[in-house]
């Protein structure tokens, strides 16, 4: 596979440029720093469109080629939430090399079939109650939604996916979401009484009291009408200069990729359009992974380029990264040198409705209740069925 093959000093079409380059919060020289620029990028997991996998569904397509490329974006961005959880944004994957149990344990919750917590099958499947038949293309905002349903049931990670829409971040719902046992102190009287609560009627499952659930806050946001407004190109920036960055779900119409960073006026992404074969597990646990990691040098497209329906993705491990975050996102609202991309406030405002008020189940079979909190995007990236 030569492919796959590509010398670390080769750094063949990525710009010999005194601008800095910045991969997911991470700032680098690409004029001395290459290497290290295509070793974190080929540390990113890659997810592509595959073929020969078992049927969707017992009865549907056994390849997502064509139509599978948000679902891919979606499994990368949150793949790259379970990498900063698990092992750390500072890991690095080496070929050949045995790999970290909990490396091995990321992989196989994307592996395509039916069980895995973020397969295509659990996606797709997913995605019919949000009106979305198998087969049928996403948008960014379809897939954050079926990804914070999809995570309910990843006990292992324990993530608190977060889908903020109308394009406000409120800092006290995500606080109650992360942190579950203040309500459980509220009811019982105040955090106060939190211990005695705890061995009583009140008392709560362990994994509850941990003082934060990490958190991936995805924010669907529409930057323009037909093309992206040049107004937001400096803040998108900055979201990659960020520490907590996931990067950004997007890509030209009928085309997306996950968007890691920027270097001048272009994106840096991984594309998914490539179709690849299924890979199976071995029977030691281990998981053929070289095809999950893009070894040439990475894409680029000028930002002018990107279709305005993206989602952006953060990662806050603790509390304090939260907090941190929060403070870097005023500082930025504060900056001239470009439009907020969305808003922050500290509680709900009276107008919004909290998708997480309506309480639904897991299985979001209420789907029609939904509807009316997601835009209209996904009809504008229609593409063709198989």
């Amino acid at each position: 596979m030569d492919v796959y093959r590509t010398s670390f000093l080769e750094f063949e079409d990525f710009p010999e440029t005194s601008e800095p380059v910045w991969i997911l919060g991470k700032e680098y020289n690409a004029l001395t720093e290459r290497d290290e620029i295509l070793s974190d990028v080929t540390s990113r997991l890659w997810f592509t469109y595959r073929k020969n996998f078992p049927p969707i569904g017992g009865t549907g397509p056994t390849s997502d080629t064509g139509w599978g490329c948000m679902l891919r974006c979606g499994q990368m961005i949150l793949g790259e939430a379970l990498v900063c959880r698990h092992v750390g944004r500072d890991w690095r994957w080496a070929r050949g090399q045995k790999q970290r149990e909990e490396y091995i344990s990321i992989l196989n919750a994307f592996i395509d079939k039916k069980d895995s917590y973020y397969s295509i099958h659990q996606i797709a499947q997913m995605g019919v109650g949000e009106g979305k038949p198998i087969g049928q293309w996403y948008g960014p905002n379809t897939v954050a939604q079926v990804l914070k349903k999809l995570a309910v049931f990843d006990t292992w990670s324990r993530l608190v996916v977060h889908v903020a829409m109308d394009n406000t971040v409120v800092i006290e719902e995500i606080k109650r979401l992360c942190m579950p046992w203040l309500d459980a102190a509220g009811a019982c009287g105040g955090a106060g009484e939190l211990n005695g609560c705890l061995e009583g009627a009140c008392a709560l499952a362990e994994e509850e009291t941990a003082l934060w659930k990490p958190l991936v806050l995805l924010i669907p946001l529409r930057l323009g009408l037909s093309d992206i407004n040049e107004a937001y190109i400096e803040t998108l920036k900055q979201c990659f200069m960020l520490p907590q960055s996931l990067g950004v779900i997007g890509g030209k119409p009928n085309s997306a990729h996950y968007f890691i960073g920027y270097v001048g006026e272009e994106l840096i992404y991984l594309d998914p359009h490539t179709t690849q074969p299924a890979v199976d597990p071995c029977e030691d646990g281990q998981v053929p992974d070289e095809t999950y990691h893009c070894q040439h040098p990475p894409c680029r497209m000028h930002i002018c380029e990107l279709d305005p329906s993206i989602a952006a993705g953060f990662f806050c491990r603790t509390e304090d990264e939260f907090d941190d975050w929060c403070m870097r996102i005023r500082r930025l609202s504060c900056n001239r040198g470009g439009l907020p991309m969305f808003e922050l406030v500290d509680s709900q405002p009276s107008h919004m409705v909290s998708v997480d008020a309506l309480n639904l189940t897991p299985d979001f079979s209420d789907s029609d209740r939904l509807e009316r909190f997601f835009d209209s995007e996904d009809e504008e990236f229609e593409i063709l069925s198989l």
